[in-house]
């Protein structure tokens, strides 16, 4: 057997002009692919008018216009698993390169899909197929651009290398916010329902040029052994994660699942609850999106910083007695003072223990497996549990009122995830320190 000929610039020790960068260009990337991703959710209103106009109940159509976003998480699994075998065979920054540009295509699908008014079912079935093929990318993105912020960091700094992951994440749901906010107080009603929302998705792909020009000067992490030809195949290397490593796969879903759930709920979920269900308008409603990010983009180095001294266990639980004993009163404070101070205190609030146990919930997932697959379970324990129910958070939640009739229900929802969390915690392994490989 002889190894590829394939050379990859791997250094034992990254210079810091080089970690610098990759952060950079992680988060730009990360920001632009994530405000693609979520700026839809910002929209779910508008969009339900104008593609499912469905029925006379107008909550029927938010339902659709929240069952389409939860769409792109179906897809995510596949994503990150294909995605994740790729980087994992072919290297981190190869995969990085190609979500981006899945990223945009399901971006530019959006700008130009017509509406129903326009096309009949034809315009709902190119969102659907925009949803799907960012949830892909998006499945690939995450897994690979942790791994790789991970790979570059030391092993007292992991937790803090990978929090820009979080940071990046909120800034693209700033970008977005900012975006729909900004054109939704300059436009009229009007305008904003003829062009205004693709222009909101138009922006999304301009940065696209300048994030690729960054990503392509990184240094690739993934280690020069793993391109051995005695390496297994792709194929084999999906079936060994599933067969040798079921408990790693079990906890990070469980991980996941009790992080993601609040993150849609809080950050996403409740600026639509109060458009749909306590009547404010689009502009308004929106500034708890913009509020709900600056938890993360203010706190998540430190929350790396922190979890890299005290352990990822105990950054990961100490988060959540909070917010199980935070969340029913926070509903019933929204619901029964509906305003937009009381919109933004609570998701600002509520999204500084969150930030935390993200960090520390993302910073624990790569380190639970070896390096040859470290991206693949990274993608696919992140994606399944973002798939199974934060992802359809939004759904759920919306579903939960119009079954039981009560505003308060969704925070029900978001109490059994951070259960399941718990039980996730509890099968963890402490690996912050720990020596990798």
């Amino acid at each position: 057997m002889t190894t590829r000929t394939t050379s990859f610039a791997v250094s034992a020790e990254p210079s810091r002009a080089g970690r610098t960068r990759a952060i950079a260009a992680v988060c730009l990337g990360n920001a632009l692919e994530f405000y693609d991703f979520l700026v839809y959710s910002l929209l779910a209103t508008l969009m339900a008018r104008l593609f499912f106009p469905f029925g006379e109940n107008p909550l029927t159509s938010l339902l659709l216009s929240f069952a389409v976003f939860g769409t792109g998480f179906v897809m995510r699994p596949l994503g990150g698993l294909v995605i994740g075998l790729y980087a994992d065979r072919v290297g981190r920054k190869a995969a990085m390169r190609l979500t981006l540009w899945l990223m945009a295509l399901g971006a530019l699908l959006f700008t130009v899909a017509p509406t129903y008014a326009q096309a009949g079912l034809f315009g709902p079935l190119v969102v659907i197929l925009a949803r799907l093929l960012q949830g892909f990318a998006v499945g690939g993105q995450v897994g690979t651009a942790t791994t790789i912020l991970m790979e570059y960091a030391g092993a007292g700094s992991r937790a803090f290398y990978c929090s820009w992951q979080v940071f990046s994440q909120s800034l693209g749901v700033l970008m977005g916010a900012l975006v729909v906010l900004a054109l939704s107080n300059l436009l009229s009603a009007e305008a904003m329902d003829a062009w205004g929302w693709r222009a909101v998705f138009a922006v999304g792909i301009l940065a696209i040029p300048i994030s690729e020009y960054i990503r392509h000067r990184l240094e690739e992490t993934l280690p020069a052994q793993a391109q051995d030809d005695r390496q297994p195949a792709p194929a084999s290397q999906g079936l060994a994660l599933l067969c040798r490593h079921p408990r790693q796969l079990v906890t990070g879903v469980l991980l996941v699942t009790g992080v993601s759930v609040p993150v849609y709920i809080t950050q996403f979920y409740l600026a639509n609850h109060a458009i749909g269900v306590l009547g404010m308008p689009l502009g308004v409603a929106t500034w708890a999106a913009v509020v709900s990010c600056l938890p993360s983009l203010l706190l998540a180095p430190h929350a790396g910083r922190l979890s890299d001294r005290i352990g990822r266990r105990r950054s990961i639980f100490w988060p959540l007695p909070i917010l199980l004993l935070a969340i029913y009163p926070a509903f019933l404070l929204l619901n029964h003072s509906p305003s937009l101070a009381t919109l933004l205190l609570i998701v600002g609030l509520l999204n500084i223990p969150l930030t935390y146990c993200m960090v520390a919930s993302l910073a624990i997932l790569p380190e639970l497996f070896p390096a040859a697959i470290r991206a693949t379970g990274l993608s696919v324990t992140y994606c399944v549990g973002v798939a199974l129910f934060g992802g359809f958070a939004q759904f759920f939640a919306a579903g939960l009122i119009g079954l039981t009739g009560s505003p308060n229900a969704p925070a029900w929802y978001m109490v059994g995830a951070i259960l399941l969390c718990l039980a996730g915690l509890r099968m963890a392994p402490e690996t912050a320190g720990r020596t990798l490989d």
